[in-house]
């Protein structure tokens, strides 16, 4: 029986999160257990907390995290920094057999479907490490999610060199898709966001808010904010054949106008929708992350506008669905 404890914020009940101590996690055969240093609140954890709820209550949320590995069956991985790839997939279906995990049939998830990381230890499935250097920091190592979201995002793009590629939605993912695009050769990487601090923020990163005008269509557009304005908006942007990925999470029924359809077929553009990030054999959109990280050839830990310690991050959660202050990422850290 376990009866040591830990502090974590829980999730009882739709918007009833509480920071209080619970059982520590029992590590599982093939298992790590993990001193979660950091872990980044994305935007899905505002419904996910607020208005959906988890899966069953209680659950610890969080899904981008990164942390030091204190036990294992491995003697060499005791002591190592990594981040976790969140989705547990069944390693069954057809899906799975070919490693495209993220499409798997029966898959678990680290902080919706199961206990996540805001809390101060997880016990993780040691397939879903992803090691990082001692020389980044654990807030940097937790945007590997959302890291390899927007590589995933951009990788299937297919940008070419020259190539003009505007970003609907200038939040962190956006952000991080729109470096890619600009390390993946396009000649003009241009963001678009209703918020105007969002695009002074942008422009810290060279990148300038797009002009038709003066940019011209564009050859390949993101969709990263899953409202219909932005859809219209995205595909009216493009060139003839050009290249859309959808990636922004609706929350609620999106509509193409009958103009901006014609658009779609006259144009024939072509859409293509992601989901998540690959992470097998073949594709590993995480390891090319955690490179990317280490060489400094794509900014992330520079997104962080907000710290905050577990013990606050009900606080944090509140500051951005009430968005009391400007930010771009929030990530809840451990204050020991």
């Amino acid at each position: 029986m376990n009866n040591k404890t830990m502090n974590a914020a829980v999730l009882h009940a739709v918007g009833d999160l509480r920071y209080e101590q619970v059982a520590m996690p029992e590590r599982k055969t093939g298992e790590v257990l993990m001193k979660v240093m950091a872990c980044g609140v994305c935007g899905s954890d505002l419904p996910r907390v607020f208005e959906k709820g988890t899966y069953h209550f209680p659950t610890i949320p969080g899904h981008e995290f990164a942390g030091l590995i204190i036990e294992s069956d491995k003697p060499e991985l005791v002591g190592r920094r990594a981040a976790v790839f969140p989705l547990l997939p069944c390693r069954k279906c057809a899906a799975c057999e070919v490693g495209e995990y993220v499409n798997c049939e029966n898959y678990d998830y680290y902080g919706s479907r199961r206990d996540g990381g805001f809390a101060e230890y997880i016990a993780v499935d040691e397939r879903n490490l992803i090691l990082t250097p001692d020389s980044l920091s654990y807030a940097c190592a937790s945007m590997c999610e959302p890291g390899s979201v927007a590589r995933a995002a951009i990788r299937r793009m297919d940008v070419q060199l020259g190539d003009t590629v505007v970003v609907f939605g200038a939040g962190p993912i956006g952000l991080i898709a729109a470096q890619w695009a600009r390390v993946s050769g396009a000649g003009k990487v241009r963001v678009v966001d209703i918020s105007d601090e969002k695009l002074a923020f942008a422009a810290k990163f060279g990148f300038e808010a797009y002009d038709e005008k003066r940019d011209g269509k564009a050859d390949c557009a993101l969709e990263g904010t899953g409202v219909s304005p932005a859809l219209n908006n995205a595909i009216l942007a493009l060139k003839s054949h050009g290249r859309l990925v959808l990636m922004g999470n609706p929350a609620r029924d999106m509509t193409i106008n009958q103009s901006t359809y014609s658009q779609v077929l006259r144009k024939e553009i072509v859409m293509r929708g992601t989901w998540n990030s690959s992470y097998n054999q073949v594709i590993n959109d995480w390891s090319a992350t955690v490179e990317a990280m280490a060489s400094g050839l794509v900014k992330y830990e520079e997104l962080i506008t907000h710290r905050y310690p577990i013990s606050r991050t009900l606080e944090a959660l509140e500051m951005m669905r009430d968005k009391k202050e400007f930010y771009t990422k929030v990530t809840i850290v451990n204050e020991n």
